[in-house]
């Protein structure tokens, strides 16, 4: 967890006091929500728009970029997304140096691409929103992977730390199957424009999305014991 140089919460007046785990599902909840209610109300109110194909096949879901890019789906994604990811640059870890420093610049990273392709949608410069895509998913990858070493050292001292790591493993073996599947499909539908090819692409990508979340929610149980405090400075006559 990154904190200030005011870490103790009796050197300045408490401002706020959370139990991490709420602080840790409502960070989550919020992606997810809005994610599955863009996909819902693109179904029901942009189907034929949203699951346009450029070759003209059939296809039956829209991909994420396509779900969140109409109104009013792209300001329910919006705020979701602005208001989960406040909370996710002050995650953290200090265990070995050099890793963890590069694990929390992947994670800024992360989440930094996240509010690229967020805020511009594939509508609006496809450029910008492929390029906030390409970040977010090569450096959540990355941290993904830094973060398992980092959790594979610890539980080598700490038998009771095994669990998250075993999860946080097959967490990031399943992200990284869905990205190079999804890479796969979209790869074949640009090239065979093959019906109910895009519809799986855009299924496999929901399942990349909703594994990323959840690796990052097993912080639920990493820190379910600490508190998110903050408060300010004292003021020392």
């Amino acid at each position: 967890m990154l904190q200030g140089p005011y870490g103790d919460p009796d050197q300045g007046r408490l401002l706020i006091r959370l139990p991490f785990k709420i602080f840790a599902m409502a960070t989550v909840l919020l992606p997810v929500t809005g994610f599955i209610a863009c996909i819902i109300i693109s179904l029901i109110y942009h189907y034929e728009d949203t699951t346009h194909a450029h070759c003209k096949v059939s296809n039956y879901l829209p991909s994420i970029s396509s779900s969140v890019a109409r109104v009013p789906e792209r300001y329910i994604w919006r705020v979701c997304i602005g208001l989960h990811s406040a909370p996710r640059y002050l995650i953290g870890r200090e265990r070995e140096r050099l890793l963890s420093g590069l694990a929390l610049l992947c994670s800024l990273a992360e989440n930094t691409g996240l509010l690229l392709l967020t805020y511009v949608s594939s509508k609006e410069n496809h450029r910008y929103h492929d390029n906030g895509f390409r970040v977010f998913t090569g450096s959540s990858l990355v941290h993904m992977l830094i973060t398992c070493r980092l959790w594979y050292v610890i539980k080598r001292s700490f038998e009771s730390e095994d669990v998250s790591y075993r999860r946080k493993l097959r967490l990031f073996v399943l992200n990284a199957t869905c990205c190079l599947a999804s890479y796969l499909l979209y790869k074949r539908h640009n090239d065979r424009c093959e019906p109910g090819v895009y519809t799986l692409f855009a299924f496999i990508e929901y399942l990349m999305v909703f594994s990323n979340i959840a690796f990052h929610f097993t912080a639920f149980w990493d820190f379910g014991s600490k508190e998110l405090i903050v408060a300010t400075p004292l003021i020392r006559p």
